[in-house]
């Protein structure tokens, strides 16, 4: 569907993209994953035409759009401060961008969003996940190839913005549209994608699927990229682990330091023969338990700066 080859670009100031090749099939959602920095918005923009590459060529079924305007690569793009205009209403918003305005489909995509009710309602008269949801329907009414997400819940409140992600991949896969979305959260890319890619300093580290690239990471930093995470350095290699990973009985002998409650969870920081964890364990403070862990990851010998590696 739509392939980068090469793709690089640098800014004086630093940052940028260098060397990304990446092939994102028809129907699917790929999700970019990244902090911040990373290079992910920096690639989305290129392939929406937003900047010009240094290098690399892209291509969108099979025809060479790397140098095409924006408005010629048969893309739409949802921002994360939504774009919408201020004197449009929800439904003009859709009939304007729309190859061939239709009242009926207009209202139909607005129905589907649940925003039936409200197509006469200009911005300033919805909420955050309403005009979000205007913002899709309208990307959506282009009937774009590619559809290209940035980060678009990340103003909404943690409820909404669970809501709306799960809506949104049901509302991708019944219109069969392929996307391609950024994020920082790990969780989020999870649930929306069907495969992953995992972004650092301007580079593509991996590509799989969520689970695949989640218990298989090939690097330090796209384990990390996972969130919560318990690093230690260790002979010569690194030793990595998640809370979840954590499972009672087995040979690894721990001291409970401290017990917390977190949304339900209930997580310990034990202290291991390796130095101090936090995991998912139901325990008293004090008491000695044994502990099995699965998978536990080895690294080559280098430990990151130690704001990459979260605690709880």
């Amino acid at each position: 569907m739509i392939r980068l080859e090469g793709l690089s670009k640098r800014f004086p100031q630093g940052g940028g993209v260098e060397g990304v090749d990446l092939e994102i099939l028809e129907g699917e959602v790929f999700v970019l994953l990244g902090a911040s920095g990373s290079g992910k918005t920096t690639l989305l923009n290129l392939v929406a035409g937003l900047l010009s590459p240094d290098r690399g060529r892209i291509l969108l079924a099979g025809r060479e759009i790397t140098h095409l305007p924006p408005e010629r690569r048969e893309l739409a793009y949802v921002f994360q401060d939504q774009g919408l205009w201020p004197h449009l209403t929800a439904l003009d918003h859709l009939l304007l961008v729309m190859p061939r305005p239709d009242r009926r489909e207009a209202l139909a995509l607005l129905e589907r969003v649940g925003l039936l009710d409200h197509a006469h309602k200009r911005p300033h008269q919805l909420s955050g996940g309403q005009r979000q949801r205007v913002a899709l329907a309208r990307a959506l009414a282009r009937r774009p190839r590619l559809l290209l997400l940035d980060e678009p819940y990340s103003a909404l409140d943690p409820v909404l913005r669970e809501e709306l992600r799960l809506e949104v991949r049901t509302l991708l896969k019944e219109r069969g549209t392929t996307a391609l979305h950024v994020t920082h959260d790990p969780e989020e890319a999870m649930l929306l994608a069907d495969r992953v890619g995992v972004m650092s300093q301007g580079r593509l580290l991996q590509v799989g699927a969520p689970k695949e690239v989640y218990l298989r990471p090939n690097s330090l930093e796209s384990f990390l990229a996972f969130g919560r995470a318990n690093v230690f350095s260790r002979d010569g290699e690194v030793l990595a682990f998640r809370q979840e990973w954590v499972r009672p009985g087995g040979s690894l002998e721990a001291l409970v330091l401290e017990r917390r409650e977190l949304r339900g969870e209930v997580l310990c920081r034990v202290q291991l023969e390796w130095g101090e964890a936090w995991v998912r364990l139901e325990a008293g403070v004090g008491e000695r338990v044994r502990l099995q862990i699965h998978p536990l990851l080895r690294f080559p010998q280098g430990l990151p700066d130690p704001a990459m590696t979260a605690e709880v």
